[in-house]
């Protein structure tokens, strides 16, 4: 069991879907806890500001149904139910990596796992945009 932390971001209907992402989050992770927000100019493209935090929350609550699985599969299981609050928020899955999004959850830290596949972890925006690491470090000074 370890610590995952998630980034959260909105800047379509910012508060009304970053509320709702917290929602949908709870009911999947019952352990979670929610950084405070934070406003941040669009990266990579103009448009509105952003609505970011960091939640943390125990891998135990990835699959309450069978604690014995690998990092690797509690990781893809992750991956999955993260992708359907994105969907459920109206995320489009768009060829663009900088545009304007109702949602974005981001994957930042999984226990100390290392790894490039299926997604990059530690996620390197950590250490590079204060939007990331202030939340995180309400959670994990």
């Amino acid at each position: 069991m370890v610590d995952v932390f998630i980034g959260i971001g909105s800047n379509i209907e910012p508060q009304k879907n970053i509320l709702k992402s917290q929602e949908l989050l709870r009911s999947s992770f019952p352990s979670i806890e929610f950084s405070g927000i934070f406003e941040s100019e669009a990266v990579g493209f103009s448009g509105d500001s952003f609505l970011n935090l960091v939640a943390r929350f125990s891998s135990k609550d990835i699959d309450l149904t069978e604690q014995k699985r690998s990092t690797d599969k509690q990781l893809l299981l992750l991956i999955k139910k993260i992708k359907m609050i994105e969907h459920k928020l109206g995320r489009k899955k768009e060829g663009k990596k900088f545009n304007a999004r109702s949602i974005d959850i981001d994957i930042l830290l999984f226990g100390d796992l290392v790894t490039n596949s299926p997604v990059e972890l530690p996620r390197g925006e950590i250490l590079e945009n204060a939007y990331v690491l202030w939340p995180l470090s309400e959670l994990a000074p």
